[in-house]
């Protein structure tokens, strides 16, 4: 029971949401000018080393200037469950309750809602079709015919980035080998 609470936890912050009532959060402005900003569908599923399975799926919404952003998490009925502020220094959870998270960075928030990483900061970058500059070097990159990063190692996530459009990829698969546990995430963005 514990791991299905840190898996909608995991949710919250990242794709992440922990399903709390009927409540919804407004919606965020939409970004004006050059700002970058893809939605669509997440799902996270954790697989423990006992063989149990844990999912939990939700729409997702980035909006960001290249110094702030929001990201907004739906249930799959489209109501706003929780939202992720970041800017340089802060980064907020707000749940659909109410209740917030505050840390200095989004893996700092995630790695305090959670108790183990949700990699935030990189998909500031992966939505992009980009590797992440402010964490560890990229591993083991391989890039499609166009020069774009296809897979890497990248933050403890080996990440395959495929389907790309004008502004980035349309499918991310991210996954993560932790003790005891395997995670993995699914992004499907089908809106800029």
């Amino acid at each position: 029971m514990a791991g299905l609470s840190r898996l909608r936890a995991a949710a919250a912050v990242l794709v992440v949401g922990v399903i709390a009532g009927c409540t919804s959060l407004p919606e965020a402005e939409a970004p004006k000018g050059d700002a970058f900003s893809r939605a669509g569908r997440f799902a996270i599923t954790a697989t423990e080393s006992d063989g149990k399975q844990q999912a939990v799926q939700g729409g997702f919404t980035w909006q960001d200037t290249g110094r702030e952003y929001v990201l907004d998490l739906t249930n799959p009925l489209g109501s706003i469950e929780a939202r992720v502020q970041g800017s340089p220094g802060v980064a907020t959870l707000t749940r659909a309750n109410g209740t917030t998270l505050q840390a200095p960075n989004p893996d700092a928030l995630a790695e305090d809602a959670l108790g183990s990483p949700v990699p935030v900061s990189g998909l500031r970058s992966w939505l992009r079709g980009q590797l992440a500059t402010d964490t560890a070097p990229a591993e083991n990159v391989q890039r499609d015919e166009l020069g774009r990063p296809a897979s890497f190692e990248q933050g403890g996530w080996a990440a395959r980035l495929s389907r790309y459009d004008t502004l980035g990829p349309q499918l991310l698969v991210l996954e993560r080998q932790e003790p005891g546990r395997r995670i993995i995430v699914r992004l499907v963005v089908n809106q800029p």
